[in-house]
Order: C-alpha cells, then structure tokens, then sequence
C-alpha cells in the first residue's frame, strides 16, 4: 500500500513517529515504528535473543497486548513480582530485575522531541529505567505522544493517574474527580517524577512505538 492509499490517521502516526524516533537518536535512544501491535511483538521478540533474562513494570500496554503472556511460552526466565508470595521473596524478585538483561515498561507519556515522562508509585519501575537492567525497552501507544514535558505532565496527572487509582482501588482526590489535586493522600501513585531526556549509555533504552492506542 502506497502512502497515498493509508488511512489519515495510520499514516500522521508513522510520520510522527519517524520524527520521534530521529529525536530519540540525538538522545541516544533507539527508536522503531510498528503499525500494530502484532508487528511490535515481533519486533520486541527479535530483539531479546532466547533464554534472556526479562523483567517488567506495571503496564496496562503490556496486559493489553499480551506480551507478558506471550514471554511464559518462549525460551525466556521471566522475573514476576507478582508471584511472590513474602516480603524476602519480593525482594529477590527486584534483585533479579536489577540484575536482568532486559526490563519491559511502557511509559505514560513521550514528547515529539524524544523525552520520556513517568510518575511512578513505589518507584521500582522508574529506579529500573534508570539504573539496573542491561537494557529497557519501551512499548507505547501513539496516544502516549505528547508536545513537550509540561504537556505530558498535565497528561499523566490527568488521564493515566486518576485511570490508575481507579483500576487499583485508590482512595485519592482524582479517583472521584477525575482531576488531579496534587494530593498528599496515603493512596497517593505520584511519588516520584522522572524525565528521561538522554541515555547515558547508547542504546540501553529502545522505545517501540505502535500505531494504536494502548494503555493509560
């Protein structure tokens, strides 16, 4: 199919995407466009090599797409917090994670220029795309784009956290508002915000855009 003969909407995402995936290259992050979400599996498969060692944050995209599911059938040790059943045991979990070479997230928002925005509960997802794993990558949905920082902080505090608290039983201000209160709530999931602006080392973090929308 000729680009003439896309949909509108299929081809604004791929050309905005090779706008993002440019920026991300000046932030030596690696970038790469997929059109659904069957093609992003693939592209993620063929970037972690078999019997690699994967962990994972809470993400909606991941749970949306199937990918955690998908990962228990291959050649691959998955790292599950979730199955831990102590406080001993989770903290081996998050050993293992660290430790891991490679660590799956989404992100709540990413701006045309290349920069990453996550706010973040008990943190171990941010601290992980930070510092850790060998390698991180991220699957996000076109929603996710956003124009600039300040943008993608008015879009997480008003569309992916008060979604949240919602799907997790929070008991904040945005759970019934819906708006964000920059609250101080035993509930509150904001406890830590992190931009990701430039990858210190080269090609650790590779974000996958998918022309759908996906996730909070």
């Amino acid at each position: 199919m000729n680009e003439s003969q896309k949909n509108p909407t299929k081809q604004y995402y791929e050309n905005l995407a090779k706008t993002i995936i440019k920026n991300l290259e000046k932030r030596q992050m690696e970038g790469y466009y997929c059109e659904t979400t069957k093609e992003a599996i693939d592209k993620l498969l063929s970037l972690m090599p078999p019997s690699s060692t994967i962990g994972f944050g809470g993400s909606m995209t991941l749970v949306e797409t199937g990918i955690l599911d998908l990962l228990k059938t291959h050649d691959y040790t998955l790292y599950d917090r979730d199955v831990a059943t102590t406080k001993e045991e989770q903290k081996q979990v998050y050993t293992n994670i660290f430790n891991s070479d490679y660590f799956l997230m989404s992100t709540n928002a990413i701006t045309i220029q290349g920069e990453l925005i996550n706010i973040d509960n008990r943190s171990n997802r941010v601290s992980f795309l930070c510092f850790g794993p060998e390698h991180v990558i991220i699957i996000a949905g076109m929603n996710k784009v956003v124009t600039d920082v300040d943008s993608g902080m008015k879009r997480v505090r008003n569309i992916a956290s008060p979604k949240n608290t919602v799907r997790l039983h929070k008991h904040t201000p945005c759970s019934i508002t819906g708006v964000c209160s920059d609250c101080f709530s035993p509930d509150c999931i904001c406890s830590q915000i992190v931009v990701t602006r430039f990858s210190h080392i080269p090609n650790r973090i590779k974000v996958i855009l998918v022309g759908e929308d996906l996730g909070y």
